[in-house]
């Protein structure tokens, strides 16, 4: 979507929004750092973000991966900043391009600062003079697809603080094409406004866009406002000064003073913030909450379906997706980005059966094996794997190799039965309640537009130990509105479904349009996450030492559990799928040579192939 219509809206609607600033990191690690840090501040609700580029194209590539990332994966609307220095015309050629392919449909066309070792700005041969110049080719070579922004001055650039100048050139970029306008920082919310004033006398009409530099620590507050020749007022110097060295208090104090210059922006009517992160989360946050525009525990407030959707090329009408991603959205989204086309209203014919390998970058375990020990600890024993099962339940552990981030509020209602069953050695890695008709604003299942009613069946995927499946599995079968999958590492599918086709989990209905069911479970996709679930494990696994018993435990799981996942059709019975496990437990779960040669118990007695109230138990 254009920034301009976003803009637009805002205006419109009087409802104030806001976007982020990154770029991009100079190591490996700080990318997967920003990486996870972007997907953190989706969730703070950003109308878009943008990603800057290097003097020189330095770091292009990764620029454009970046774009291509956060447009994709986290679902990201995001405009690639793109600059005339040392750019020649193959090198933009090649960055427009990506931008395209990677569903980006927007563009900030800055002439850019000079590299560090030239003193002075000036274009190479075959390259652009000026800003206005790359705007014009831009919409010479891709029209009306990419909205493009251009940058202004409320008090002067290192080498013009002309105003006049600055205008006429502003003036010159919005004549080319340019539709939007990104101010350098300031902190002088009188001086820019004045300059807005004076951009509107001179004819130009294009929403402007306010940047915002929040405030991390004293040092860095002066040296961004030196850098950028920008206005201090006496008062926040006042302000700020007796604080200035005590980091926490500098960011306190700065939080009020940032926030009280957007609230006079927005009296003003300019309903639109910019925040220059600088790849750091925890001042903007500040801000964002002391004006009310997130929500204190960092949850969206506003979901157009129950999954994040993926901005990619191709992709903006996909509404239809299986639950066993729900946890691990970048995966899918990497699996499936080969795909012709993408499921839209229906999961049918349309969509490939072909999803992609799992050595694909994004799909294997995050983290090195260190820093998931550390996370997940050693585990000896099966109670100590289900302990670490429940310590996620209960927010005291925020991943799992099969969930990338903390459980949600969504669970609260089923915790106690989840709980419940990882103590009797049932390891629970996702799960949905059943809902019948949640507002689509209600905040905790919510989605779609306003005036909508959501609903849900009850769902529950889980690894289950091998002596008990044929039980389960033979509960299962006994009640009419439940159907299930199972499947082990190598094979061995068995379900009751009715047929290969998609069964709806999630729907929702709402004004004015067809039912939406966005999330289904179905047998392809269901073999598909099969594969990578069991690799997650093992991967997992290969974290610890190949004598030590943490790694023989996990890879035991691995090799011997079934993969599960129970559908409850009717979706009036909120607890109806934990019922099936009553009396189910593993036994020795403390004992780990115990646990993997005598079974687990029922109700007491051993069911590894003798017989329990007369009926073969070995499957």
């Amino acid at each position: 979507m254009h920034i301009r219509d976003k803009l637009a809206a805002a205006k419109r609607t009087k409802q104030a929004t806001f976007s982020f600033e990154f770029f991009p990191p100079k190591t490996e690690q700080g990318v997967q750092n920003l990486y996870d840090r972007m997907d953190r501040m989706h969730d703070l609700g950003p109308s878009f973000i943008d990603i800057t580029w290097g003097a020189g194209g330095r770091l292009s590539h990764l620029t454009c991966e970046m774009v291509k990332v956060a447009q994709t994966a986290y679902g990201l609307e995001t405009c690639m900043h793109l600059t005339c220095t040392d750019m020649e015309k193959g090198k933009v050629d090649e960055a427009l391009k990506e931008a395209y392919k990677a569903g980006c449909t927007n563009i900030l066309a800055l002439r850019g600062d000079p590299p560090r070792e030239k003193e002075q700005w000036q274009a190479i041969q075959g390259g652009f003079q000026y800003a206005k110049d790359l705007v014009k080719y831009i919409k010479e070579k891709y029209g009306d697809h990419f909205d493009i922004g251009v940058a202004g001055y409320p008090e002067g650039c290192d080498d013009q603080q002309d105003e006049a100048i600055l205008l006429d050139h502003l003036k010159e970029k919005v004549d080319a094409g340019g539709t939007f306008i990104v101010t350098q920082m300031f902190y002088d919310v009188d001086i820019f406004l004045a300059w807005v004033g004076k951009v509107r006398e001179k004819g130009i009409n294009v929403p402007i866009v306010p940047g915002i530099m929040p405030i991390q620590t004293h040092a860095s507050f002066l040296r961004r406002a030196n850098w950028s020749n920008c206005h201090i007022p006496d008062s926040w110097n006042e302000a700020l000064d007796p604080v200035r060295n005590d980091d926490a208090a500098v960011r306190e104090v700065g939080k009020g003073l940032v926030a009280d210059m957007c609230r006079r922006i927005m009296d003003a009517g300019i309903m639109h913030l910019h925040f220059y992160t600088m790849n750091l989360a925890q001042a903007t946050r500040m801000v964002l909450q002391e004006l009310d525009l997130a929500s204190p525990n960092g949850t969206p407030t506003k979901k157009a379906l129950p999954w994040r959707q993926s901005l990619g090329l191709n992709r903006r009408e996909e509404d239809v997706r299986p639950i066993f991603w729900k946890n691990r959205n970048k995966s899918y989204v990497v699996r499936t980005q080969d795909w012709d086309e993408f499921p839209n209203g229906r999961w049918g014919d349309s969509r490939s059966p072909a999803f992609g390998e799992l050595d694909a970058y994004g799909i294997g375990l995050k983290g090195t094996n260190e820093q998931n020990r550390k996370l997940w600890g050693e585990p000896r024993s099966l109670r100590d794997l289900a302990n670490l099962f429940i310590r996620f339940l209960i927010n005291e552990v925020q991943s799992l190799p099969w969930s990338e981030s903390p459980i949600t509020s969504e669970s609260d209602s089923i915790k106690k039965e989840l709980v419940d069953l990882n103590q009797r050695g049932f390891l629970t890695i996702n799960s949905q309640p059943s809902v019948n008709g949640a507002k689509s604003v209600d905040p905790t299942f919510g989605w779609g537009p306003p005036g909508g009613y959501c609903y849900q069946k009850a769902y529950l995927e889980l690894l289950v130990s091998p002596q008990l499946i044929s039980e389960l599995i033979r509960r299962i079968e006994q009640v009419e509105d439940i159907t299930y999958y199972a499947v082990k590492k190598a094979g061995d599918l068995r379900t009751n479904s009715p047929g290969d086709g998609p069964n709806a989990v999630t729907w929702g209905v709402f004004p004015g349009k067809e039912i939406v069911q966005p999330t289904i479970v179905e047998t392809i996709s269901f073999l598909a996450w099969k594969d990578e679930a069991f690799r997650l494990g093992s991967d997992w696994a290969r974290c610890h030492p190949n004598t030590s018993p943490s790694r023989h435990l996990i890879d035991n799981v691995m090799e011997n559990w079934f993969l599960v996942n129970i559908v409850h059709n009717d979706f009036h019975q909120s607890h109806g799928i934990f019922s099936l496990f009553d009396g189910l437990e593993v036994n020795n779960m403390d004992q780990m040579d115990e646990f993997m040669t005598n079974g687990p118990s029922l109700n007491g007695y051993s069911t590894n192939g003798h017989s329990m109230n007369g009926h073969s138990t070995n499957g």
